[in-house]
């Protein structure tokens, strides 16, 4: 269990937020973890590098000169891999990189990752009654007030979406807006900082809690 304080817009504590999920055993939690990631990692490759065998280059039927009497060595055609602008020996053909893993295993170490991020997560009262307009700079503000350092890489999660929040954080480098419902591992491992409204909190603990 680790609690976490929530601030308010001004950057002041204005209560406690709770997280209790449902995480891996030690021994075996960095290995969970691990293999999410890989998952994640593997799953957005698009596998499509190709390159042509001698059979697929253009040119090359007709073989470039005798076999004997030139002093040259013999050649079939000039498009062996041996040739410049012949073909590639193994390279790389489309392929699939994706894998799988189990459901309960993949919620297993996303949980596990957000609850091992604890000492980065920042608990933060409704955004969006703050932004009733976009406004990058008022956002930008709030985040320094929250204890953020600027070139940190940030994760904001919130509960739903929220349009002038997305509005006001789109033009922020290091700034990676998601929502609680659709968080992902490599997200979640890359921020500094992660930055959660408390409903937020709340949603995640209610779909990763430890039930037990």
């Amino acid at each position: 269990m680790v609690d976490c304080v929530i601030k308010n817009w001004q950057g002041e504590e204005v209560g406690q937020a709770t997280l209790n999920l449902r995480v891996a055993k030690e021994e075996s939690a960095a290995h969970v973890v691990h293999r999410s990631l890989r998952l994640q990692m593997a799953n957005n490759r698009q596998g499509t590098a190709s390159t042509k065998t001698r059979s697929e280059v253009r040119g090359g039927g007709r073989k470039p000169w005798r076999q004997k009497g030139t002093g040259r060595a013999r050649a079939g055609s000039i498009r062996s891999p041996l040739w410049r602008g012949g073909g590639v020996i193994f390279g790389p053909k489309p392929r699939d990189y994706s894998h799988k893993m189990n459901r309960k295993e993949k919620r297993l170490a996303l949980s596990t990752a957000f609850q091992s991020r604890s000492e980065d997560l920042i608990a933060v009262e409704n955004i969006s009654e703050q932004l009733t307009r976009p406004k990058t700079k008022e956002l930008v503000e709030a985040i320094a007030r929250w204890g953020v350092e600027p070139e940190s890489k940030v994760l904001l999660v919130l509960e739903e979406k929220q349009e002038n929040v997305y509005l006001s954080g789109r033009n922020i480098a290091k700034l990676k807006i998601s929502l609680a419902n659709n968080l992902n591992i490599y997200d979640i491992l890359e921020a500094d900082k992660i930055i959660a409204t408390a409903a937020a909190i709340e949603k995640i603990q209610e779909m990763y809690g430890d039930k037990s």
